[in-house]
């Protein structure tokens, strides 16, 4: 799940004793962990990112249980607190919020319940990502609905919309905020940006940012005089594009504050730049919910009033990453199960609940006999998704009733696979959650075996072919192997390696059993070290996936074919093409052919209902 494993040995472990489920009412209910509380500063950050959708919280995984309901409840008692400390505490959320789940996907138009649930959250800063964008009618749904629910706040640094009507090109939303904080008086000002991304609709313009950053618009937003920068984007935290706008800031204000969210490739992260300039990353699928904490900031009283104005010799900036689940709420806010939700994030719940039954969300397509790993089994191994999909599944539905007896290679990327399948219950939203895209599988025909034989290789190698085109393969696996770049086996950390609690602690964590049972899940090291998670988990595998994998499917017995049809998913359409041409082949795009008119998605649920019983 995560690049770097490990577990600290220098942490309080604390314990919370009462216990509730989450709203919806098929959560399954957290459990007790070790935790570590949350850092304080003047000012304070709750992030979300790459949320696909997963509002509703895991349904099959109790330590990421809580829903939208429940964060707006965190999130608004958080603020209390922080009025109660005299600090502040602002909402940023950086994209990816469409596209993985069935209650955006599974309505239609898509997203019809969505838009009115995510707006429920007062969010401060708010930007796009790149799956906001794959789709037309999902950009022109960002810019009719989502910017609109949040004036003011969502930000579009360097992306437009082209008007269908009238062909005009205007911002997708305001370039920039500045705005001064509720109790503190700090002085922010905040960009919003998108990675330099290419595979978006046509009626929307990504300007790269370093043109970006060259604008009028953006030299005098970098010459203001305020307490700290904020820029949020769907920007991957290594990635040339914060190395470029940090460059920018810096050549102006070298000594102010910078702060950075980041998002797109899925993983817990946090970069140190300099001394006063860092960046956070907070997961994905509602699993994380950041936290971040600067001391140090100038205060000007409430709403700006002059006061004294502190030095920012002695800075700090610390970071947690929050399982979202409703144990660890109740710990951070220091509130019980009747105390913890307000009525405003209860509605929401309700909402949420209303929306799944509506869409029928829980049917039953079928019960899996076994849990199927996107990442935590190696490919090839029978526990491994992938090796389901091409030996079982892709061979069954790649059929072409005309063509259904000429020889045929089928190939999908990786990353059209999204999440893991749990034993039991493969629902209608399962669907979704596992692959919820729109893709279908085309073919080009009586392609030279020869050729058609390298293409894999090929794509799942790399070489020379894609370095310089606009395609880059890091496109076609799972996101999160933009930043794990090997396999991590996890090591078994035996109960006794965690650390005893202090003395004043004891008693609640000696309540119920001297070491607990750790959940397995995020074990996160980064820049600030390895005590960024707030709840102490057992660390899971990550293995590295292929950039595609491929079936062969009706192939003679003996001897290999002359020719075959090759069958691939349309996404990965470019970079077969590219391949073909590679190994001396000419097919264009119009060789190219719609070989099954339903979407994957589509397939594998009929496979599901036709291949495993229904009754778990």
């Amino acid at each position: 799940m995560i690049n770097k494993m490990v577990l600290t040995r220098n942490v309080v472990i604390t314990t919370l004793l009462c216990l509730a489920a989450a709203e919806q009412p098929s959560a399954p209910q957290p459990v007790t962990a070790p935790m570590r509380s949350l850092p304080w500063g003047d000012l304070n950050f709750l992030q979300t990112t790459d949320t696909h959708g997963w509002q509703a919280g895991h349904l099959q995984e109790a330590q990421y249980s809580a829903d939208w309901g429940d964060y707006i409840s965190f999130a608004e008692r958080m603020r209390e607190k922080a009025d109660g400390l005299g600090v502040d505490v602002l909402l940023v959320d950086t994209g990816d919020r469409v596209e993985g789940n069935g209650l955006y996907d599974g309505s239609d138009p898509k997203g019809k319940y969505f838009y009115d649930i995510v707006k429920e959250q007062d969010i401060d800063i708010i930007c796009t990502g790149n799956h906001e964008l794959y789709q037309a009618e999902t950009a022109t749904q960002e810019y009719y609905q989502t910017v609109p629910n949040f004036k003011g706040k969502y930000l579009a640094s360097n992306l437009d919309y082209i008007n269908p009507k009238t062909g005009e090109i205007v911002p997708m939303a305001q370039r920039y905020r500045k705005f001064t904080t509720k109790n503190r008086g700090i002085r922010v000002l905040a960009f919003g940006f998108l990675f330099d991304f290419t595979g978006n609709a046509n009626n929307t313009v990504v300007q790269p940012v370093e043109k970006t950053i060259e604008e009028s618009w953006f030299q005098e937003a970098i010459r203001e005089d305020v307490d700290i920068f904020v820029v949020i984007g769907h920007v991957t935290l290594h990635g040339p594009e914060y190395k470029a706008i940090y460059k920018a800031i810096r050549s102006q204000k070298w000594d102010t504050p910078i702060q950075f969210f980041g998002g797109h490739s899925h993983i817990r992260d946090f970069a140190r730049y300099d001394s006063k300039a860092y960046a956070l990353q907070s997961g994905r699928y509602m699993e994380t919910v950041g936290w971040m904490a600067i001391e140090g900031l100038p205060s000007r009283g409430e709403k700006g009033r002059s006061t004294t104005v502190e030095p920012r010799a002695s800075m700090s900036f610390r970071r947690r990453y929050i399982d979202n689940n409703l144990f660890g709420y109740h710990y951070h806010t220091g509130l019980n199960e009747t105390a913890f939700p307000t009525e405003h994030g209860k509605n929401v719940s309700r909402m949420i609940h209303k929306a799944r039954k509506t869409l029928d969300l829980d049917y039953s397509f079928g019960c899996a006999p076994k849990d199927l790993w996107l990442s935590r089994a190696p490919h090839p191994s029978n526990d491994s998704i992938f090796n389901w999909l091409e030996r079982d599944v892709i061979p069954d539905v790649v059929v072409n009733k005309a063509r259904k007896d000429v020889p045929r290679l089928a190939l999908t990327n990786t990353g059209a696979m999204r999440f893991d399948i749990f034993k039991g219950s493969f629902t209608t939203d399962t669907t979704y959650i596992i692959s919820p895209f729109v893709s279908k599988f085309l073919y080009i025909k009586d392609v030279p075996y020869e050729s058609a034989k390298r293409v894999l290789q090929l794509i799942n190698t790399g070489g020379p072919v894609f370095d310089a085109a606009r395609y880059p393969l890091s496109q076609l696996p799972p996101p999160e192997q933009m930043a794990i770049h090997s396999d991590i086996i996890a090591p078994q950390i035996p109960l006794h390696d965690i650390p005893a609690p202090n003395s004043a602690q004891a008693p609640l964590f000696s309540s119920f059993k001297s070491t607990p049972d750790l959940v397995p899940g995020y074990t996160t090291k980064d820049e600030g070290g390895d005590d960024g998670d707030d709840t102490i988990h057992q660390p899971i595998s990550y293995y590295r996936v292929p950039n595609c994998i491929q079936s062969t499917i009706s192939f003679p017995q003996d001897g290999d074919p002359e020719t075959v049809d090759l069958v691939f998913i349309d996404f990965i359409q470019p970079w077969i093409l590219m391949a073909l041409q590679f190994l001396g082949q000419s097919y264009g795009a119009s060789d190219v052919e719609v070989y099954r008119e339903e979407t994957l998605t589509a397939l594998m649920a009929n496979w599901i209902k036709s291949n495993w019983k229904k009754d778990c």
